[in-house]
């Protein structure tokens, strides 16, 4: 059976796209995002396959 493992990161509008490449270079799949405590934040939940 496939394990996960999850992360919260906090995204920066100005700076997303690049916040979400280096998660994702390391394997993290984006799997939703939220707003934030503010405007300018967002939060993203991301998930990877958990190694043995």
């Amino acid at each position: 059976m496939q394990k996960w493992e999850y992360a919260t990161v906090p995204l920066l509008v100005h700076a997303t796209k690049q916040i979400l490449d280096n998660w994702g270079s390391d394997g993290w799949e984006l799997v939703a995002v939220i707003p934030g405590p503010n405007p300018e934040q967002l939060v993203a939940y991301l998930k990877r396959p958990k190694e043995a």
